[in-house]
């Protein structure tokens, strides 16, 4: 979801806001906001699945790292987890 969300977030930016449509100001501190609190989630989730499954402290910080990088909640999902 939190990578989804940065393509939505993206996809505002990109398509909307050079078509001088007030839409993209409309649509953007919404779809900011979600994308926002669904970082914050994916991690506060990783902190808790470190903690419950034993992650070890390399799969973490990949983790973690991952979420900050553009499109790397993806990269994650498909060959880390």
């Amino acid at each position: 979801m939190e990578g989804i969300s940065l393509i939505v977030l993206f996809s505002n930016m990109l398509f909307l806001k050079p078509t001088n449509i007030d839409l993209y100001k409309t649509l953007l501190f919404p779809v900011g906001m979600a994308h926002g609190l669904l970082f914050v989630a994916y991690v506060v989730l990783a902190t808790m699945f470190k903690m419950e499954d034993n992650w070890s402290w390399k799969k973490y910080f990949q983790v973690c790292i991952a979420s900050v990088i553009p499109f790397g909640t993806f990269y994650v999902e498909k060959k880390i987890l």
